[in-house]
């Protein structure tokens, strides 16, 4: 902890590094206490995997989605709400580390260093965007049995679809998580708020089939937009809400008013308190 305080604080440096390097160190303390919390690891890659061959296979052939080739059976269907679902409990629960770094005193020593807010936000969303698209894009070993077959170009840009939802859903996880100082309180608001997130995103229900107030709620939903983008890259024939376009625009919008969101609520707790 000293000596990445340190590390932080050293003088002298370019102005880029200022904010380049504290970024850099509190982006790679983030892999390294990911990874080494096994458990950890291996329960958010275990539950999207059971919530999608439970309830895929629970509902089976009685859910129909339309005619698109592969979306016939609900385990196709669920596929890409399943992704989502692992993007959604990586990127919100690393920024539990925001309130374990505050009770352990490592944020207090980040925060009277001479670093600007702004590289202390972007080295941790940075950090859990980088481990959730790590965790969603692993997930991809099962898309043959969804029917899913990719070709490198569907790759690239479902890596970015992934990264942009992991982005932004980081950058909330840290606003959330910034001011407060129990971790009971967060998941409170996770299950009070973007577990039903994700529920109204057609993960588990496709739009055109909701009844009509929920259909303007899943149009809000930036989530939709996500689910929207990668079921129409994996399954190319299939009929989608929105074209891919609009889609990866809506998610590049959504990224930058997290991070916004981010920085304001870390400089505004620095006006009230010095943690």
């Amino acid at each position: 902890m000293a000596t990445q305080s340190t590390a932080l604080a050293r003088p002298g440096t370019p102005a880029s590094a200022g904010l380049l390097l504290p970024a850099f160190t509190l982006w790679w303390r983030e892999i390294v206490r990911f990874y080494r919390q096994t458990t950890r690891v291996i329960g958010v890659l275990a539950s999207p995997l059971v919530f999608w061959l439970v309830i895929g296979s629970g509902f089976g052939t009685s859910f129909r989605s339309g005619g698109g080739p592969g979306q016939q059976h609900y385990l196709d269907y669920f596929y890409p709400g399943a992704m989502i679902m692992i993007v959604l409990f990586t990127s919100i629960f690393t920024m539990m580390s925001v309130i374990e770094d505050r009770k352990e005193g490592f944020l207090l020593s980040v925060l009277v260093a001479p670093v600007p807010r702004s590289a202390i936000v972007l080295g941790k969303v940075l950090g859990g965007t980088t481990l959730s698209a790590i965790q969603g894009l692993i997930f991809l070993i099962f898309a043959p049995f969804a029917g899913v077959h990719l070709a490198p170009v569907q790759v690239l840009l479902l890596a970015v679809v992934v990264f942009l939802v992991s982005f932004a859903l980081t950058a909330l996880g840290f606003a959330i998580a910034w001011p407060m100082d129990s971790s009971q309180a967060f998941h409170g608001i996770v299950n009070l708020f973007l577990i039903p997130l994700w529920l109204v995103s057609g993960a588990m229900f496709p739009l055109t089939g909701a009844s009509k107030w929920i259909q303007v709620i899943m149009r809000l939903n930036p989530l939709t937009y996500g689910v929207a983008a990668l079921r129409g890259l994996m399954y190319p024939g299939a009929e989608t809400s929105f074209p891919l376009s609009s889609a990866i625009a809506t998610l590049l919008l959504f990224s930058l008013v997290m991070f916004g969101l981010a920085l304001l609520m870390a400089n505004r707790r620095s006006r009230s308190s010095p943690i």
